[in-house]
């Protein structure tokens, strides 16, 4: 009895804290994240600084990634392909901002991250370059 509620309980707090960690990914992601070139703040920072930087992030990536395949087997409590996700958008890997830009083009999902970000006082995510706000 005990171990099943220390499973129940470990589900719970995994699940909890993937989903707290896709959401704060989503609100703090600049409005204009999927139309400019993506060099952000690491760009401006000094060569060390920067590259520990993105050692680290890549390094975080790998180990939610490893997790979260962990998560998705039978039987493990958490949110596996959640995980997944959050890692997959730790790393540098060619493509990755526009396969997200694909994934984000979907008006249902669109609407869904951007109510979501309504909701943090955020403003909508921008798509397309041409266009001012994505509805």
């Amino acid at each position: 009895m005990a171990i099943a509620l220390w499973a129940i309980a470990g589900y719970v707090l995994l699940a909890a804290v993937s989903l707290a960690l896709f959401v704060a990914i989503v609100v703090l992601m600049p409005a204009r994240y999927f139309v400019e070139d993506g060099r952000g703040w690491l760009a401006r920072q000094p060569p060390l600084r920067r590259w520990l930087a993105i050692i680290g992030k890549n390094l975080a990536g790998l180990l939610l990634i490893a997790l979260g395949v962990i998560l998705s087997l039978p039987g493990i409590p958490g949110q596996g392909l959640l995980t997944i996700l959050i890692g997959a958008m730790l790393l540098d890997i060619p493509g990755k901002r526009r396969f997200a830009r694909w994934i984000v083009h979907y008006p249902r999902m669109l609407h869904s991250v951007n109510r979501l970000r309504g909701w943090f006082g955020r403003p909508p995510l921008i798509v397309d370059k041409d266009r001012r706000h994505p509805d």
